[in-house]
């Protein structure tokens, strides 16, 4: 560990946070930064305020090896746990919804070809994906069944050798620009993943708009009609909903790290604008009540950053236990939202604008505390562990 670099990178670090970092550890930060700082907030807000997801960059991000980044072989990169979460807090410092394409892609779609695909299947996609030639996209969630997938309601028949996929899939993630999507279906032996071509007769996604949150990302509704595979489509190593939920864990522990980037971007926003404003002769930050804002603020920020950190090295380890997941996705959702919304209070009138990122945080992690398992879901699987008692029926 490099116990001597400087703590001066980021404002809100109080503790010296840099300290617990390897020297390859803040190199990774540091590219991934450089890229948001030069790529993403230049163009954010016209990218939100036109509902536009920018593919232009999904070479640039492949590059950098952010695609499965945790995965190893077939074209990843293999980097720890805590580089991954490193990343995913540096792209949503960003955006919420461009560090969600870097989840779908690599924590869902290429996790559960690695985990759960044949050897075919991952020389097919993986290496495609990893270069950012094949958008992926997951297909889970329905209509009517979120927080209850097992009650799913699309079915995979067999016919001769082939499968028959019917059903409607909502808020899938960037699947009518992929190129190959997981469908998780009931069958008759159990719920099982399906590798699909997007360009299966059968197959139409089509984005859900108008929308208030997450507005440079896309999310889609699908719907299978017939759609007609071989038998080597479905994922051969997995049988239940263990399937989805081991690639759902992977997302969850991305949003970990990606919420308090929200969150630190938002504090260094309302920062620099308090010192810079002034109010009665005096900068808004010479104020006891603005200072109280920007402590609690920066108190958050430091404990969500080590409570990530203390997971992803548990995750490299080995040693998680994935209620652990539960307890950073539900504090450090709840706090970033709180921490964006009280950013937004110090920037007054200006910060409903888009001139000023911590609304925009703010709305989006509407969204992200809402999938990958609710807040309500999280309790109950934290409820669960503590009492022994089941409470989600």
């Amino acid at each position: 560990m490099n116990n001597s670099l400087p703590a001066t990178l980021d404002p809100a670090d109080l503790i010296n946070f840099e300290s617990l970092l390897s020297t390859e550890e803040i190199t990774l930060r540091d590219s991934v930064r450089a890229f948001v700082d030069e790529t993403i907030k230049p163009n954010i807000a016209s990218w939100y305020e036109n509902a536009v997801f920018p593919l232009e960059i999904v070479p640039e991000m492949a590059k950098l090896g952010l695609l499965g980044m945790h995965l190893e072989g077939y074209g990843c990169a293999g980097r720890s746990a805590v580089e991954y979460g490193l990343a995913g807090t540096e792209l949503e410092a960003g955006d919420s919804g461009l560090r969600t394409f870097v989840s779908v892609q690599g924590s869902l779609a290429m996790s559960a070809i690695h985990k759960h695909g044949s050897e075919e299947q991952k020389l097919q996609w993986l290496p495609q994906m990893a270069a950012g030639e094949a958008i992926g996209c997951f297909g889970l969630t329905e209509p009517t069944a979120g927080s209850d997938p097992s009650s799913m309601q699309t079915f995979a028949r067999r016919e001769g050798s082939d499968w028959i996929l019917n059903g409607t899939k909502r808020w899938i993630g960037l699947a009518n620009v992929a190129k190959v999507a997981v469908i998780w279906a009931q069958t008759e032996q159990g719920i099982r993943g399906f590798v699909v071509p997007t360009d299966t007769p059968g197959f139409q996604a089509t984005p859900i708009e108008p929308k208030l949150s997450m507005r440079a990302s896309i999310q889609c509704e699908i719907e299978l009609v017939d759609v007609r595979l071989p038998a080597e489509a479905v994922l051969p190593n997995v049988v239940g909903l263990k399937g989805p939920f081991s690639c759902l864990n992977e997302a969850r522990y991305g949003i970990i790290w990606g919420s308090m980037g929200a969150a630190r971007d938002s504090f260094e926003v309302a920062l620099k604008y308090s010192q810079e404003r002034m109010q009665f002769d005096k900068p808004l930050a010479g104020y006891q009540l603005t200072q109280q804002k920007l402590v609690d603020m920066a108190l958050e920020i430091n404990k969500g950053y080590l409570l990530a950190l203390h997971i992803g090295r548990m995750k490299d380890a080995g040693t998680l236990d994935l209620h652990q997941i539960s307890v950073g996705k539900l504090n450090n959702c709840r706090e970033a939202i709180e921490i964006c919304r009280e950013a937004r209070t110090i920037l007054g009138g200006n910060g409903i604008t888009l001139d000023y990122s911590p609304l925009r945080h703010a709305n989006n992690l509407e969204s992200v505390r809402t999938y990958e398992g609710t807040d309500e879901v999280h309790t109950l699987i934290l409820g669960n562990k503590l009492t022994g008692v089941p409470a989600f029926r």
